[in-house]
């Protein structure tokens, strides 16, 4: 392989990419690689997978549907992470002991003790 020319190919495919991150869809490759999967790399990184013929750049649909998945699958992972925190309030003893007197108060054990009685 000329090293020249594929340095320049590099530059060309590069300079032709806009944006700073762009959404590649893999070829399948002698190698092990799969076809169809789908990463949002830098604009060189992009430019390399493309000369090296192992990825194309993604359209403008596959590019929203992926930016829509990752989207999806932050918001859900954030939502979990929230879900498994510990929540803890700091009491005074003056509000514990009311908070206790009221819920003996309205217990069912209670009422059923003062309704016998």
């Amino acid at each position: 392989m000329d090293l020249k020319a594929y340095y320049r190919k590099v530059r060309e495919i590069e300079a032709a990419i806009q944006e700073p991150y762009v959404v590649v869809v893999s070829h399948e490759t002698p190698d092990g690689g799969r076809a169809g999967a789908r990463s949002e790399v830098s604009r060189g990184l992009a430019a390399q997978l493309i000369a090296q013929g192992k990825a194309r750049l993604a359209s403008q649909p596959e590019t929203q549907a992926f930016r829509a998945e990752a989207d999806a699958a932050r918001v859900q992972m954030e939502e979990n992470q929230l879900q498994r925190r510990v929540q803890l309030a700091v009491v005074s003893d003056e509000s514990f002991r009311k908070l206790k007197e009221s819920t003996s108060k309205n217990s069912p054990d209670r009422q059923k003790s003062n309704s016998n009685g």
